[in-house]
């Protein structure tokens, strides 16, 4: 029987009770005057301050910023990973720790996670293994994930014998099985070559118009923000704070040649600025 740190691997908790989807346009993450300072052996460091952010049903909002600037903290406080020191966060109206136990969101992180000695199946069956579901219910669950990614008919593959970004599609088969409200994305495709990730991007595009889930996404590329984001959170170096908070004028039918229009090199240069006010350049 696998272990609730199975569940966390997954991405998942393996207690409670499904959590049905929001109404477009509520507030499901709720942070305010949030703050973390990590104690060390020597200092304290301080990695997120004063942290205001308000995130509806439905959105896609992308947090980017320099390296160690908090962005993954961030997300990590959401997924009751790590807990502040200061402020509070709420996932639809509850704890992150509450949030977890009802199944609030699905967490895909940078490296895949996947178990190489269970099969492509075997691994996005694994939270409903976890949850108690009869083997047929967690195979329809998961089969209808993998053809919604594009892994139809690689059910039974090893992770060992797929490509990096057919990988990180299994993860977010994973995260996106059990259907959660949320799904958060910790820069799942920062590791791919530029082609792939320009494919993974269009594909996740086509996943959220589809699903429509609320997603928090993790990157260092102003292209991939851009792309992709309904809103664009730029963040400051250490401590992490909120520079900009950009809105999209970009529709939502969208390609990898739309980052090429001048709306979106206008959102660039603005996620550029907001960069550079907040030292990421220095």
């Amino acid at each position: 029987m696998p272990s609730d740190g199975d569940a966390r691997l997954a991405g998942v908790s393996a207690a409670g009770t499904d959590l049905g989807a929001s109404v477009a346009g509520d507030v499901v993450i709720d942070i305010r005057n949030l703050s973390l300072t990590f104690q060390t052996a020597d200092t304290p460091v301080h990695a997120l301050s004063d942290i205001d952010l308000q995130v509806n049903a439905g959105e896609f909002v992308s947090l980017i910023g320099p390296s160690g600037c908090g962005k993954t903290t961030l997300m990590r406080i959401v997924a009751d990973l790590e807990q502040p020191t200061g402020g509070t966060a709420l996932v639809n109206g509850m704890t992150p720790q509450e949030a977890r136990r009802k199944r609030a969101y699905g967490y895909v992180f940078q490296a895949p996670a996947l178990y190489p000695w269970r099969n492509v199946l075997g691994n996005v069956t694994l939270p409903h293994e976890i949850f108690g579901l009869s083997k047929d219910e967690r195979e329809q669950k998961a089969k209808r994930y993998l053809e919604l990614v594009g892994l139809a008919g690689f059910e039974k593959k090893f992770p060992w014998q797929l490509s990096g970004g057919m990988q990180q599609r299994v993860s977010i088969a994973r995260a996106l099985s059990f259907d959660p409200a949320i799904l958060l994305m910790d820069e799942p495709f920062g590791a791919l070559d530029e082609i792939t990730r320009d494919r993974m991007n269009e594909e996740l595009l086509s996943i959220w118009r589809k699903t429509r889930k609320t997603v928090i996404f993790v990157t260092h590329s102003i292209d991939e923000a851009v792309l992709l984001s309904t809103r664009i959170v730029v963040m400051s170096a250490r401590p992490g704070r909120i520079i900009d908070v950009i809105d999209s004028t970009l529709p939502p039918d969208r390609s990898i040649e739309t980052r090429e229009s001048p709306a979106a090199l206008a959102l660039a240069h603005r996620v550029r600025e907001g960069l550079k006010a907040g030292h990421s350049y220095d």
